[in-house]
């Protein structure tokens, strides 16, 4: 389980619990309970007698239940520390007391002693005192083993040599690290603030299908199953967009989802292949206004969570007060190298020149729009710490948003940067049916050239638009990235309850 316990001693150790559970069994009491009536949890009582001089007991009952973390047995007093979900509190156990009140079970303080382990999960009753050394204390009056733990927990549980255990046994992970629970209680907290928000504005979420048939919205690889009663390949979704268009194109004028999405790619401290996403669609606007929603959902999100708009990330100060920087992905190329795209006429010249400036330059790089991209991925993006906007992007990368209107060679589209990592994504979504069908037309030639992150043909979706879409202005959020700027996390694996994990052989050592 732990460096510190080989396998022989874990085995030992279980062995001797086991054993302390039976006898628990032979005294009539379960080591295993069904209940336990809670009256506070911890955090409450130190927050509400903060103030409790040392030495001074409160007359008030409570019942609270929690895992040991600690003991400190002293012949006659012992002192455990108790943990619940709110926080930790000591238990001042006293062997007089404790057969003062527990009549029924002979030698209840001597047995506390031998049957309980850290680990384990108590409940107990008791009044409330101040230690004269000024640790607020449940003065127990009665306990209860309501599970008996047979595996230890670490002794140490930081470091980078157990970061990957650390996911693996989560479990472990939360109960040893406060912080990690408190990462898990924001993550709740953000995406609760952002439902509320969109709720107030008039948004409705509508859920969509998880199992598709064709694999679109968004340039990557799905993962492919198979449904067995229809004998058809079936995609895991790879992005929400297009049900969620039909669903504007039924009527819905404000709708989103907040949900799982899934890409058959690699894994970093940036991707998993289960990650969480919001995308929002709102008819009759562009996307300016999504740009001022982006805004009002991350310092929402923030306002919940850390109360600021000012927050350090990794060490780097980030200011949320909108409005946020907004600039080009041509003029952010320029400004980084020099470049200037809107002068190129044809590619070779670019492919030169872009090498010239330390661009690298992929052989099969097959358009201006691919190239620009590439030089604003490698010179521009870790450049963009503070909150920025990247708009105007090459139409050849962007299949699924309009035509800029001002703009040739350019689609409506934005892109949300802080501390150089995608947080959004958003167009002015595409609603001419013949221009879409063409683009995804395209996709799929790429595809069928062993593009595996190219879009395939959607023709319910073409048809749909064909029904007539509205304008629409559409957004997507990357909810994992957006928890680890707001709770200073340095990896995806952080904010995810359960990230995937290569497997590991079985070994004794859990």
């Amino acid at each position: 389980m732990t460096d510190s316990h080989s396998h022989s001693s874990l085995e030992e150790i279980r062995a001797t619990r086991l054993e302390k559970a039976e006898q628990l069994r032979q005294l009539g009491l379960n080591p295993y309970a069904y209940t336990w009536e809670i009256t506070h949890q911890a955090q409450d009582l130190q927050d509400a007698y903060q103030d409790l001089p040392n030495g001074e007991e409160v007359d008030l009952k409570v019942a609270i239940a929690g895992r040991i973390l600690a003991r400190r047995v002293m012949g006659k007093l012992a002192f455990f520390t108790l943990q619940d979900e709110s926080g930790t509190i000591q238990l001042y156990l006293e062997k007089q007391r404790l057969t003062e009140h527990m009549p029924e079970l002979e030698n209840a303080f001597n047995l506390l002693k031998k049957i309980t382990d850290v680990g384990d999960i108590l409940g107990v009753t008791g009044t409330l005192k101040r230690t004269e050394k000024g640790e607020l204390s449940v003065y127990v009056q009665t306990y209860a083993v309501l599970t008996k733990s047979l595996l230890p927990l670490p002794d140490k549980w930081h470091g980078l040599t157990d970061t990957e255990k650390r996911y693996r046994q989560r479990y472990v992970d939360l109960i040893v690290n406060p912080t990690v629970r408190q990462t898990f209680r924001r993550r709740a907290q953000i995406t609760a603030a952002i439902r509320r928000y969109l709720d107030e504005q008039g948004f409705i979420e509508i859920e969509t299908p998880v199992l598709q048939g064709e694999s679109g919205g968004a340039e990557a690889r799905p993962f492919i199953t198979h449904h067995n009663t229809l004998d058809m390949p079936l995609y895991l979704r790879i992005a929400t967009e297009l049900h969620l268009k039909r669903l504007v194109v039924g009527g819905f004028e404000k709708v989103f989802e907040l949900g799982r999405i899934f890409r058959n790619e690699g894994i970093s401290t940036r991707h998993n292949p289960e990650f969480t996403s919001i995308e929002v669609y709102q008819a009759y606007v562009d996307y300016n206004e999504m740009m001022a929603l982006t805004e009002a959902l991350v310092t929402t999100a923030a306002q919940a969570v850390l109360g600021t708009l000012k927050i350090t990330y990794q060490g780097e100060e980030i200011d949320l007060t909108p409005s946020w920087k907004r600039i080009t992905m041509h003029e952010a190329v320029q400004l980084e190298t020099g470049l200037d795209f809107s002068q190129f006429t044809d590619l070779e010249t670019a492919k030169q020149a872009a090498t010239k400036a330390g661009i690298g330059v992929p052989e099969d790089c097959p358009s201006l729009g691919h190239l620009l991209n590439h030089a604003f991925e490698q010179k521009v993006e870790a450049t963009l710490i503070q909150p920025t906007f990247i708009t105007d992007f090459p139409v050849e990368i962007s299949p699924l948003a309009k035509p800029h209107r001002s703009k040739p060679g350019l689609v409506e589209r934005f892109e949300l940067f802080v501390y150089g990592r995608e947080l959004a994504n958003s167009f002015s979504e595409l609603t001419d049916p013949i221009d879409q069908r063409s683009r995804l037309e395209a996709q799929a030639a790429k595809k069928a050239a062993g593009d595996l992150e190219a879009h395939s043909v959607d023709e319910d979706f073409l048809t749909a638009l064909e029904y007539g879409m509205p304008p629409t202005g559409g957004l997507g959020i990357g909810i994992d990235r957006l928890v680890m700027l707001l709770t200073d996390s340095p990896s995806i694996r952080d904010v995810i309850a359960f990230p995937l994990l290569k497997n590991q052989e079985v070994s004794g050592e859990g």
